[in-house]
């Protein structure tokens, strides 16, 4: 830790040029308005403040800036080739079942075919089981409450993407 007690990961963040730490928010979240609305605060004493940022610009996305952070995420089953994150994220789908696979492809299609987007959660620790079952309860959600919980789920996710971005070690170097 530096001698304020920055985490590492975070103080260089703090200290990148603006178009970097700009790369660095749309790494973690794909919104436009919130990354944004993150690089103005800088700079950030810890983790948690960060968190608490991000969560403050979560919260009044519009409709188009959630469509724009969703475009971001792959659909859960298919991390993106090559992308650490997301297939980090979604470790819980690797060992799945070829059926449970082809089941989740085609809940995630029924998704994409209701609401129009990908179906976003917080992957982290959760089974394919577990993934599933939640594909199948939300779908039968209106598009008013669905847009809500993407909210939600996304704020999660973000959080955990920015408390590693300020936990990153020097060697890592940065986002």
């Amino acid at each position: 830790m530096t001698p304020t007690s920055t985490p590492l990961g975070l103080a260089r963040f703090n200290a990148l040029e603006e178009h970097a730490a700009f790369a660095a928010l749309r790494e973690v979240c794909a919104s436009t308005v919130w990354a944004r609305r993150l690089l103005t605060a800088r700079p950030y004493s810890g983790a948690e403040d960060l968190c608490s940022a991000s969560d403050a610009a979560m919260k009044e996305l519009t409709a188009d800036d959630l469509a724009e952070a969703m475009a971001g995420h792959p659909p859960i089953g298919r991390p993106r080739p090559g992308d650490p994150t997301s297939a980090r994220e979604q470790r819980g789908m690797a060992g799945a079942s070829e059926a449970l696979k082809a089941e989740m492809l085609e809940l995630n299609l029924a998704y994409q075919e209701r609401f129009g987007h990908v179906f976003l959660i917080c992957a982290t620790g959760r089974t394919a089981e577990q993934l599933r079952d939640a594909v199948r309860e939300r779908i039968g959600n209106s598009p008013e409450r669905e847009r809500e919980i993407v909210r939600t789920e996304l704020g999660k996710i973000n959080r955990i993407r920015l408390t590693g971005l300020a936990a990153e070690e020097a060697e890592e170097g940065t986002a």
